[in-house]
């Protein structure tokens, strides 16, 4: 059975996740700081406990957080440990009830860090901030039981193969933790499955399949072969990635993710069997609401 996915945000509900700046966070004194930014992660521990309900009153079985879920959490000035912050046992504790909401209903949570997260940059500076955010993600992870922290592999740097042992390398060099949660996903302008597939069989790091992607990147080989070889890589559920360009296949920029999912995207491939499929499609829920039904129809 396919377990379907909901990305972060909600286009019609009205639940929230807040956000700040550091440039507002510059304008209040230092006391005024840790008590705002504690309120905004109860309020986004809130939400998430909210769309953790609408995810179980419609039969979504798995709910991607929003990786801002601690806003400003790995700030290079305004960074914090949940600890430092007022009620911060009283954060944890929502985020851990949160978690076994999750256990109890049979929901499975993921992240997806940003973009900015390379682990196989050449920057120091960028390689120390994506282990920060991953640590983070991981600390989040701990409370709510998320099983995925999602990746890119990153850039090129000018020559493929050293990225790729760069990456490796440094993989292996993260937290145990952090490591038993990473996944790699491959990506629509650098990095196809028959680039990352080697790595994560080399490093026990699972692979996330992203179906639009390889369209966008193809290397050869069949959407059936990678689907086999991407569960292999696997120690639990496996979690594959979906979404439909904006303007069809034909459009100058495919890569663009649409308001919905065409059913004609859907692989034939993925019925019937055991994973996880999270809808990347600018209309959220009602996206992947959508996208349930017509399946359940095929």
């Amino acid at each position: 059975m396919v377990r379907f996915g909901l990305c972060c945000i909600f286009r019609k509900e009205s639940i929230r996740f807040r956000q700040t700046t550091a440039k507002y966070l510059s304008s209040l004194p230092s006391r005024e700081r840790v008590l705002y930014l504690s309120d905004l992660c109860l309020v986004n521990a809130q939400s998430l406990r909210d769309s953790l309900s609408f995810c179980l009153g419609h039969d979504i079985k798995d709910f991607r957080i929003k990786s801002q879920i601690l806003p400003l959490k790995t700030h290079p000035v305004f960074g914090y440990t949940v600890y430092d912050l007022p009620r911060s046992d009283e954060i944890a504790a929502a985020f851990c009830e949160c978690g076994s909401f999750c256990r109890q209903h049979d929901i499975r949570t993921t992240f997806h860090p940003d973009q900015f997260v390379f682990l196989n940059s050449p920057s120091r500076k960028v390689m120390k901030s994506s282990v920060e955010e991953l640590i983070y993600q991981d600390e989040v992870s701990q409370w709510v039981g998320a099983d995925v922290i999602n990746i890119h592999a990153g850039g090129a740097y000018g020559n493929k193969e050293e990225a790729l042992q760069s990456l490796r390398k440094n993989i292996l060099m993260l937290p145990g933790s952090v490591r038993s949660r990473l996944t790699l996903e491959n990506d629509d302008r650098v990095y196809t499955p028959s680039d990352l597939l080697p790595i994560c069989l080399e490093t026990g790091i699972p692979f996330v399949y992203d179906v639009h992607h390889h369209r966008c990147l193809p290397d050869g080989e069949s959407l059936a072969k990678i689907t086999m070889e991407a569960m292999r890589t696997w120690n639990r559920e496996p979690l594959f990635h979906i979404s439909s360009p904006r303007g069809g296949w034909e459009s100058t920029n495919p890569r663009r993710h649409n308001d919905y999912i065409d059913i004609e995207d859907f692989p034939q491939e993925w019925l019937g069997i055991d994973i996880t499929v999270e809808g990347e499609a600018k209309a959220k829920e009602l996206a992947v609401l959508k996208l349930m039904r017509e399946v359940e129809s095929l």
